[in-house]
């Protein structure tokens, strides 16, 4: 996919100076551009990333997230933490909890590229992202123990859910670094890609994810994160709500029938496999 050079304005301009905003169809690509800062999050991006995925711009369909220069994010401007009190510092968290709630549970699936630096806060964002492509040159840390700090913008819910609490309570207490290939065995990642190839990877990811029909992208966004928390009966419940609905719209039996017909695009194995009857597999 080809991205256009035009930064393509968010209302009136970028979301926030320490971002761009760039589309290409129905994918936007926002980009964190505080280079001279290893992309560190300040207040002021943190909130233009609120207010983006709150109300992103019509007609996007799906999200690419990454960094300027050769990091993704180095976390957390820890300028802005320097004289904060303790009330201001659960403001602060929850400041963070509200922007990575607004990415997460947003109406648009975030796909992020992941290289150099993903560390702290960095890291924590990335986690709300849905699909994470990692480069070869990504690292991951949370310095956060070595600092006398704890982690503020989700990270103490989100990461135990990917790489497990025993694995979070290393890296915090012993100030450990993943590189890209830990990362991505301790279930960090989705993708690991040569170093370049990320942005690409992501697009194109990104692009068949904006083709998926809208009901099946809430209820990916919406509900499965719902189910996966949810006690079992309670979740197998929600699940057959969802599928009923799902499998109800009209976008769906269009797209069923379009399968059947074999007007669709049937999935394929790692080997060929002999042709079966019209509705037979996915």
């Amino acid at each position: 996919m080809r991205v256009t050079d035009t930064t393509t304005p968010h209302d009136a301009g970028d979301p926030a100076p320490g971002l761009t905003v760039r589309s290409e169809g129905a994918v936007a690509v926002v980009t964190l551009s505080r280079p001279h800062k290893r992309n560190a999050i300040d207040d002021a991006t943190l909130l233009g990333l609120e207010r983006f995925f709150t109300a992103p711009p019509p007609g996007v369909r799906a999200v690419v997230l990454t960094g300027a220069g050769g990091h993704f994010s180095a976390g957390l401007d820890l300028a802005e933490l320097a004289t904060t009190d303790v009330a201001a510092g659960l403001a602060h968290s929850r400041m963070w909890h509200r922007a990575t709630a607004a990415l997460e549970f947003g109406a648009v699936p975030v796909v992020s590229v992941l290289r150099g630096a993903v560390i702290g806060g960095g890291l924590e964002l990335a986690c709300a992202t849905h699909v994470r492509v990692a480069e070869a040159s990504a690292f991951y840390a949370l310095p956060e123990g070595q600092r006398g700090i704890f982690v503020g913008g989700g990270g103490s819910v989100r990461l135990p859910r990917l790489i497990g609490t025993a694995r979070m309570v290393d890296l915090m207490l012993t100030g450990r670094v993943y590189d890209a290939a830990e990362g991505h065995a301790a279930g960090l990642t989705q993708y690991l890609v040569g170093d370049g190839e990320g942005l690409a990877t992501a697009l194109g990811l990104a692009e068949r994810i904006a083709a998926a029909a809208p009901l099946t992208t809430f209820a990916v966004l919406q509900v499965l994160p719902r189910i996966a928390t949810a006690e079992p009966a309670t979740g197998l419940l929600l699940e057959a709500l969802m599928s009923a609905v799902a499998q109800g719209s009209d976008e769906a039996k269009d797209r069923m029938r379009a399968f059947l017909d074999g007007r669709a695009a049937r999935v394929a194995g790692a080997s060929p496999a002999p042709d079966g009857p019209p509705g037979a597999g996915s």
